[in-house]
């Protein structure tokens, strides 16, 4: 049963701009890191469209709410921003806040282009309102069982908290990996100390270890372990939800953060529009800009570009998504119907698989590229 539409009326307190809401997390338990470079992109966005001339004249506006990875708190986000007259909803990065966050939307016909998270059933029922420039997680851990096989990595743990989102990947993992000759081999986080990870590691004869928890804890004690367990000094692990990626990884684990492979979803040359954003980027975050706030960037793109062309309107703007196509910083945006998935969905990002260079931990190393 759909759920029917709220009366909340838009009040909207400046009608001389044009509001887009963001839902960020900014403070923990949430990925800070993470949601600061998202906010970086989705801002240097907003500058950019307001220096180009703006909506037809009128001034993007940006109003940023901090999720806290609570989906609780993110439904309340988009009722507040309903309520202050937003034409649209932009960013999130967690799965499974956004997943609530998606449903709201839908139910109150407020369009949403989720910049970041991966979870392939966003909604339980197809959606128009909805629409997201990160791929599926089926797509993209399926090229990472890919990279893991050409490893030669056939018997693979995983160290798997219990969340939605960490039981579909390992789900993923396990249907993509188990007819091609592969062993998935599950560690329950709830029920192990990360010292106890390393003796399940030597009894499954396991080659890889995935760390499918969050950041930084436990994932930093797992890895502090596994590294110092002389048993276990060929192992590979891996990371495919992407926690080595910021720079805080490497901060905790110095050189024990580099050599863990994890999905990047950028191309191996950016164009001249990437290019200038990466150096913008740069300054504005006074470190290497993620591809995270790639997808900040490309988001507010990609609604600019539909509110200049189908108005401020959010039934129109919901509209729009199967028109759209933008040269981002990645590619071009195109969204359209993929099978499983209930959002329009771009197909796809470009997605390497990459880790920390052993030798230069801030430099990134590309393995595997689809």
């Amino acid at each position: 049963m759909s759920t029917p539409r709220s009366p909340l009326r838009a009040e909207r307190t400046d009608e001389s701009t044009v509001r887009i809401g963001a839902l960020v997390p900014l403070t923990r338990p949430g990925w800070v890191e993470a949601g600061q470079h998202l906010l970086a992109g989705l801002e240097l966005a907003v500058c950019d469209v307001n220096d180009a001339g703006g909506i037809i004249g009128r001034p993007l506006e940006l109003v940023v709410r901090d999720t806290a990875a609570d989906p609780q708190k993110a439904v309340a986000a988009v009722d507040e921003l309903a309520r202050l007259g937003v034409v649209a909803l932009a960013g999130e990065y967690h799965s499974v806040v956004t997943r609530a966050a998606a449903a709201r939307a839908d139910a109150l016909g407020l369009p949403f282009l989720c910049s970041s998270a991966v979870l392939d059933a966003l909604t339980e029922q197809p959606t128009k309102w909805v629409a997201r420039l990160a791929p599926a997680q089926s797509h993209g851990w399926q090229i990472y069982a890919d990279f893991l096989l050409s490893a030669g990595h056939s018997r693979i743990a995983v160290a798997a908290e219990s969340s939605v989102y960490w039981a579909s990947g390992a789900r993923i993992l396990r249907d993509y990996l188990a007819p091609r000759g592969g062993t998935v081999i599950e560690l329950d986080m709830c029920s192990l100390a990360p010292t106890a990870v390393c003796d399940e590691l030597v009894d499954n004869r396991a080659t890889a270890l995935l760390l499918l928890v969050g950041h930084p804890e436990p994932a930093v004690s797992i890895v502090k372990s596994v590294r110092h367990d002389q048993r276990l000094a060929e192992i590979m692990i891996g990371a495919p939800a992407g926690q080595p990626e910021f720079a805080e990884w490497a901060t905790l684990l110095g050189g024990d953060s580099a050599a863990i492979p994890f999905l990047r979803y950028l191309p191996e040359h950016l164009s001249p529009l990437g290019a200038r954003v990466e150096t913008a980027l740069r300054e504005r975050l006074a470190e290497a800009p993620s591809f995270v706030a790639f997808e900040g960037y490309d988001t507010v793109a990609v609604l600019a570009d539909v509110l200049r062309s189908h108005g401020a309107d959010r039934a129109h703007i919901a509209e729009s998504w199967p028109r759209v196509a933008v040269e981002g910083t990645r590619g071009l945006i195109q969204f359209s119907r993929t099978p499983g998935i209930s959002v329009w969905q771009w197909a796809w990002t470009p997605i390497q698989v990459v880790d920390r260079d052993p030798a230069e931990p801030d430099r990134f190393r590309i393995l595997y590229a689809s």
